[in-house]
């Protein structure tokens, strides 16, 4: 949490340190997402950076398979039947790999809310001084720590012990259902790319159609996951790039042992 912001003409109040921290709404709002109004980056669209990671991986992983089958001398059929078992697979182990992690990851809140929920009831006035101490860690002026810890007590005291001082958000848990489909559709969406481009090509053509497409891809994706995530595009756009290729060649070189027609 940033340090409280207190009014310029002199007249600090704790009402005044609580609305910087919920947002302005203070008490007459039920809940809330965050106790300050900007967005921190490493929290920005989540949910959108998790369905890039799944449609960089479906992309480079169907890419990479389909090049070493294509370096076999494999016929269209086989081509086509290996993408579309890359795909469906891939997007199934993505979608049941994402579900359990979610669950996890909530479960694990769901028990520390429950845990934070039996503090307050159990030993109310000594939760009430370990949020004071959180508010001074992070800003709070100690002449007016108390007296914020009381009206954010009074607002929602679960709440403001959750995000500060477990840093979870009680009414935006992840839903584990929703992350499983996310990445399901977006691993689908970066395998369908190399697929069509070895049924549209033929012969010789499919290797660097294979290869530009998924560069290209994965250059994008890389880009623009960093934009998302406020880092530098054009260094993670050349990592991304450079993983890529090595992966590709090792799959070239790989389906190279095994040059039979099929």
């Amino acid at each position: 949490m940033a340090g409280a912001q207190q009014p310029r003409n002199g007249g600090s109040s704790a009402a005044a340190v609580v609305d910087s921290i919920t947002g302005g709404r203070g008490s007459r709002a039920p809940h809330h997402r965050s106790w300050h109004s900007e967005e921190h980056t490493s929290h920005r669209a989540p949910r959108l950076r998790a369905a890039v990671l799944g449609a960089n991986d479906g992309l480079l992983s169907t890419s990479s398979l389909l090049l070493g089958v294509v370096a076999a001398s494999a016929s269209r059929e086989v081509l086509f039947a290996t993408g579309v078992a890359a795909l469906v697979s891939g997007a199934g182990s993505m979608a049941m790999g994402e579900y359990s992690s979610v669950s996890s990851q909530r479960d694990a809140e769901a028990a520390d809310l429950a845990m934070e929920a039996e503090a307050l009831a159990a030993h109310p006035r000594a939760e009430l001084r370990e949020l004071t101490e959180n508010l001074k860690v992070n800003g709070v002026p100690d002449h007016l720590a108390v007296e914020v810890a009381e009206a954010l007590t009074a607002h929602d005291a679960l709440a403001a012990h959750a995000q500060l001082e477990l840093g979870i958000q009680p009414d935006d848990l992840a839903d584990p259902l929703e992350a499983a489909v996310a990445s399901a559709i977006s691993f689908a969406l970066g395998a369908m790319v190399p697929i069509l481009v070895v049924m549209t090509l033929a012969g010789d053509a499919r290797a660097p159609g294979l290869v530009v497409s998924a560069l290209v891809g994965l250059g994008a994706l890389g880009a623009f996951g960093a934009r998302l995530g406020g880092a530098n595009m054009l260094r993670a756009a050349v990592r991304v790039l450079l993983g890529g290729a090595a992966a590709m060649t090792i799959a070239w070189l790989v389906g190279n042992l095994f040059n039979v027609s099929v």
